[in-house]
């Protein structure tokens, strides 16, 4: 089956066997109540799901199988002479549970390039949209059309015995990934440089190969999108595209089903259209303020000005996370290592000194932090990236990463239908006076 297929069998089937004794033993216990409040609240804070890829610690930030990104970006294997982490390697440490060593990344690599055809109609898909229309729809309608290649579809239609679902996605989730790449530089070159497209390189790596058909031949930007690869793979399962991910999956729908509804939900403004609305914001302001770099003083009142407004600053707060993400952290290393002098990312740290004292003293704020996406669109401007509406289909490829081997998992350990129970607010208020106290189906 291959190395990687072979192992993923023997992990899930021993974890499986691990998870239907904890049932056993302890599926009746409770782990949590519910509030009012989070029910009317979108669900915050309430456990109600197993994602085993990664888990978001409020005070250190998301870690992948307990690995930090510190640790990915010492630990995991590189390009020779490169310094940040291949993604292949973490898609196997997500999937598999442990460190991969430079012979199991150079099979994930390897893989992804032969898989990594994409068929003519896809194009043609792409073609039959508007130039206008956003690059997010662009890739959902790339991926819907994706879907004809599915083997799980095919093999369901088939007959496929439920022991074998895993078997089918993880096929679907290696070939989705593989082809990820190059329907996002499809849509790059198409929207934003007269349709002069660029070839694949088959021996460069999966993100090496995307920096190239973009159109980016510097090796610090390859080296920059094995990065941004890495670190927004995964945020653990109940953020959109996780969970929409996984809730549309868990209806059986193929991974390409699955994987265009979670990147229908990161095109949202709250999930990651967010990175293209911090370098929107800083260019309102260098526009208003009428200079290229604006001092800490002037930022302290644009941004007091914004808060005044109603508004907020994009990039800063975290559902979850209440100190400086790092993501954001790990980004700003790589621009101190590579171009401190850029003017862009010298305006994002600067930023960075002004707004979290800021939102602190307004004493509403649960963190001032900042998050992922405060930096990563100075990173990518930096380049000539300039197009940030594209920022959240780089995005979306990484986030595959995490959502697929995720998927393969739910898959493997037999996840039923997800259905959690619904309520009206007259229902609500019958239980608080007392008068109903039924809540069940």
């Amino acid at each position: 089956m291959g190395i990687l297929k072979d192992r993923f069998k023997v992990k899930a089937e021993a974890h499986a066997t691990e998870v239907k004794e904890l049932l056993k033993q302890n599926g009746s216990k409770k782990i949590g109540e519910v509030q009012l409040s989070q029910i009317y609240q979108g669900m915050r804070g309430i456990t109600g799901l197993v994602s085993e890829t990664s888990l978001l610690d409020a005070k250190e930030g998301i870690r992948f199988r307990g690995y930090s990104i510190p640790d990915l970006q010492k630990s995991l294997p590189k390009v020779p002479g490169g310094n940040e982490p291949l993604p292949e390697g973490l898609f196997y440490l997500m999937l598999i549970g442990e460190l991969p060593d430079e012979e199991a990344v150079a099979y994930i690599t390897s893989s992804w390039q032969r898989r990594s055809h994409v068929p003519n109609h896809v194009f043609a898909a792409i073609d039959a949209l508007p130039v206008t229309a956003h690059p997010m729809t662009m890739f959902v309608s790339g991926i819907m059309a994706l879907q004809t290649e599915s083997n799980f579809a095919r093999r369901y239609a088939d007959g496929m015995n439920k022991k074998d679902y895993w078997d089918a996605v993880f096929d679907d989730s290696m070939d989705l990934i593989a082809r990820l790449p190059r329907v996002a530089a499809y849509i790059y070159r198409r929207k934003y440089h007269n349709n002069q497209h660029i070839q694949p390189n088959g021996l460069l790596d999966w993100a090496g190969n995307l920096a190239h058909m973009l159109g980016f031949e510097d090796e610090s930007f390859k080296e920059l999108m094995r990065l941004y690869m890495t670190i927004h793979a995964d945020h653990e399962g109940g953020n959109v595209s996780a969970h929409t991910t996984h809730l549309v999956g868990s209806a059986l729908s193929d991974p390409y089903l699955s994987l265009a509804a979670g990147m229908n939900g990161l095109a949202g403004p709250l999930h990651g259209l967010a990175n293209q609305e911090v370098v929107k914001w800083i260019t309102e302001m260098q526009q208003e303020l009428k200079t290229e770099v604006p001092t800490k003083g002037q930022i302290e009142t644009y941004v007091k000005n914004t808060l005044s407004s109603g508004k907020v600053v994009p990039g800063y707060g975290h559902a979850v996370l209440r100190k400086t993400d790092p993501r954001f952290t790990a980004q700003m290393d790589f621009a101190k290592r590579h171009f401190p002098e850029d003017p862009l990312v010298q305006i994002v740290w600067n930023i960075y000194d002004v707004v979290p004292p800021i939102l602190e003293s307004l004493g509403k704020v649960k963190n001032p932090w900042p998050n992922v996406d405060a930096h990563s669109g100075a990173l990518l401007v930096h380049y000539g990236m300039k197009e940030y509406e594209f920022y959240t289909v780089l995005f979306g490829v990484s986030r595959s990463l995490g959502v697929l081997a995720s998927l393969i998992w739910d898959r493997a350990l037999g996840f039923a239908l997800e259905r959690p129970k619904s309520v009206t607010t007259d229902l609500v208020k019958s239980w608080l006076s007392g008068k109903d106290e039924i809540w069940g189906d």
